[in-house]
């Protein structure tokens, strides 16, 4: 499957970027049999809608910063559907870091974008809201993460890139793991 991304920028009155949107058509010519288009993932915006940074052992931390601390990163992501028809897809990042049992830093930020989903089929719309909407939004969000951290006076966390299809895969696991127990104990108990 190839893809195509576009990117516009749109300009205020002072010449700075006020919004981005960007598209990603999947597959390849501009119509598919049953007179569908191309699948259309566009990015209407994004925004950051929650950032936290804690540093409670601060100027000490930073100063007498002797050994590696440990550093712990959670990942979530929610989609929502709006009412206009759009996807509201949140990105949820957690940095924490402790030294000797003190917490150094932690961070919480929630990374949002706005998607317009077009001419992809319905099986195949949540994989592509879970895996290829964080997918895009990762890269801006691992940004800001590193930034907070070094304005916050520590060496930058940059994070790996996430494997989004695996974090799918075991959330249909564990659904389906979930869903087993729920049955089994209602059949006990109609036993």
């Amino acid at each position: 499957m190839a893809k195509k991304k576009n990117s516009e920028k749109s300009s205020n009155s002072n010449g700075d970027s006020a919004q981005t949107n960007q598209s990603t058509q999947m597959g390849q010519g501009s119509a598919k049999a049953g007179g569908q288009g191309a699948p259309l993932i566009g990015l209407l915006t994004q925004y950051i809608s929650d950032l936290s940074f804690e540093s409670p052992q601060a100027p000490e931390a930073i100063i007498s910063g002797s050994g590696s601390p440990q550093i712990s990163i959670s990942i979530n992501n929610q989609v929502k559907k709006r009412e206009d028809g759009t996807f509201l897809v949140e990105l949820s990042l957690n940095a924490k870091a402790e030294r000797e049992g003190k917490i150094l830093f932690n961070v919480e930020l929630v990374y949002c974008g706005v998607f317009n989903i077009q001419n992809i089929p319905e099986q195949q719309l949540a994989p592509v809201l879970m895996i290829e909407c964080p997918r895009l939004l990762f890269p801006f969000a691992r940004q800001i993460l590193a930034q907070t951290t070094q304005f916050g006076g520590f060496p930058p966390v940059m994070m790996e890139p996430v494997d989004f299809a695996a974090i799918y895969r075991q959330n249909l696991e564990a659904m389906a793991k979930q869903s087993a127990n729920n049955k089994q104990s209602t059949e006990k108990k109609t036993n």
